[in-house]
């Protein structure tokens, strides 16, 4: 018999014999296996669970691989205020970050959870305001004011939906095996997201074009003239219908994720008495080493992905000549990632998350110098391309599967602080966002100064290398930063099961109080 077994039954004895006298009836401590299988997921749950990330990446893979090129072509910005916009709108979004998810760890309890009030008040907003970013207003004064309210208005709304969504992995399930599970699910249809991203916004675009074949005869400038303007036109209702389909699947995804998902109540737990300021909270938690490690490491190798995805589609359309095949090459980018989570996920719980993370980014590194040391190729261009998606799978998997072996971590050295798991997840995100904001704005800004002019099919050579720079030299020495970073990263496998072994006793021995003391 285990000692925890025996110690229940001896408890539930004891406290029999105690009240008899009472003729109160006694119920049984439940067992710690019996305990345990109360606490698995079933596959419709953690399906439900994955849907909910579904609208953030979405949204997300279309921002990030057409919002530039949809300012610079569509709208016809100039390079600096479109850096601008670029810059603020996801400074801003880091900023609203922590400030949410301070607001979320100090929000109530009510009839439907903790986090889902935020994702269901949040939904209607996020959805009108991305619709707006993908309108172009009909006056050309005030459009970068435009652009830039309802840009940040969106990340303010899609954070108040993801923010608490992301924290909702520490209160769908108390076992860190069925949170692993829930998480590869939640990764797998993410990166079926950004596909699902890619695709709508990439073939509705891709079937019209702002760039019309050159006339023969040279007298036809007013007919040329005339089809760039309907051409125009045309460009500007694909990128606002595809906003559109984007929009209702995003109102799907967050009903499926309300409806089939029931956050579990910490039973139990007691929340900081006093609560922690947001000073406080900051502070707690930056001062966890492995989450600064984590974070400062993730920060380097994400920036350089950001920075490969927010310059990819201006790459392929003007540096590799394949303006009719862009969208495609993006699609086959984000096929490749989908089909190779789950075995990144198998990876990982074979050979450790530390082993899957150095193999999976890395991989990328010898394709992100080949596809900028050869002379242009189509085949070989989808050849880089589905090799690249084997490392974006690991980009998306790794940071969300490791993060909540970082908040254990913090809750096994210490005990008495609970309820700031949303702030662990805001600050990942803000000092990400942050970053990337900053690379975005600076690579639209070197475009300007390369020469980039809007609206034209054809750019200066000097656009052309400074594409090749930002998708290349400049990733890869972000990606190797990281990766120096994440090896000093103290939690292994070992610590990892160390650390889920403490705190599911924890757990068993407040299952127990609670129960004991319900019953009596």
């Amino acid at each position: 018999m285990a000692r925890g077994e025996g110690a229940e039954q001896y408890t539930a004895t004891l406290l029999a014999a105690t009240v008899k006298p009472m003729k109160t009836e006694i119920k049984a401590v439940k067992p710690k296996e019996q305990r345990r299988d109360t606490q698995k997921l079933s596959v419709w749950s953690k399906l439900c669970y994955a849907f909910g990330g579904a609208p953030y990446q979405i949204t997300g893979s279309a921002l990030g691989f057409f919002l530039q090129i949809y300012l610079l072509d569509v709208a016809q910005l100039d390079p600096f205020y479109a850096s601008i916009i670029l810059f603020v709108g996801r400074a801003w979004d880091a900023i609203t970050d922590p400030t949410v998810g301070f607001l979320v760890s100090r929000s109530k309890w009510t009839g439907i959870g903790r986090m889902m009030p935020w994702v269901l008040c949040s939904t209607p907003f996020a959805v009108l305001t991305y619709l707006l970013i993908w309108y172009v207003p009909p006056f050309e004064e005030g459009k970068v004011i435009w652009y830039l309210v309802f840009y940040c208005l969106f990340q303010s709304m899609q954070t108040c939906f993801h923010v608490p969504y992301s924290a909702l992995t520490m209160f769908i399930s108390s076992d860190q095996k069925e949170r692993d599970s829930a998480t590869a699910y939640r990764m797998t249809v993410e990166v079926l997201g950004t596909v699902l991203g890619t695709a709508i916004q990439g073939q509705i675009v891709g079937g019209v074009s702002s760039c019309p074949t050159e006339p023969e005869n040279s007298n036809s400038t007013n007919i040329t003239i005339n089809t760039t303007i309907v051409s125009l036109e045309d460009t500007k209702r694909a990128y606002l219908l595809a906003s559109g389909v984007i929009c209702i699947i995003y109102i799907i995804c967050a009903a499926v994720l309300f409806f089939g998902v029931k956050e579990q109540k910490e039973s139990g737990r007691k929340t900081s008495t006093p609560p922690l300021t947001f000073r406080q909270g900051l502070w707690v938690i930056m001062s966890h080493g492995p989450y600064v490690k984590l974070v400062i490491g993730f920060l380097f190798t994400s920036l350089g992905f950001m920075l490969l995805e927010g310059n990819f589609a201006l790459f392929i359309t003007h540096a590799l000549g394949h303006r009719n095949d862009f969208q495609n090459i993006l699609l086959v980018i984000m096929l490749s990632g989908t089909l190779t989570i789950p075995w990144w996920q198998w990876f990982l719980t074979r050979f450790g998350k530390k082993t899957a993370t150095y193999c999976g980014i890395l991989w990328a590194v010898p394709f992100m110098i080949l596809i900028v040391s050869i002379q242009s190729h189509l085949v070989i261009s989808y050849l880089v391309s589905v090799a690249a998606g084997v490392s974006v799978a690991a980009a998306f998997l790794l940071p969300w599967s490791m993060l909540p072996d970082v908040v254990d971590d913090f809750k096994v050295q210490n005990p008495d602080v609970h309820g700031h798991e949303a702030l662990f997840y805001s600050f990942y995100v803000f000092f990400i966002k942050f970053a990337s904001g900053l690379s975005l704005g600076i690579s639209t800004l070197s475009l300007k100064f390369a020469g980039y002019v809007t609206g034209e099919c054809s750019q200066p050579e000097a656009v052309s290398l400074t594409l090749k720079v930002l998708v290349s030299p400049v990733p890869i020495v972000l990606i190797v930063i990281g990766i120096l970073v994440i090896m000093t990263y103290p939690i292994n496998e070992e610590r990892r099961k160390g650390n889920r072994k403490l705190l599911e006793d924890l757990l068993d021995s407040e299952s127990e109080t609670s129960e004991l003391g319900s019953s009596v």
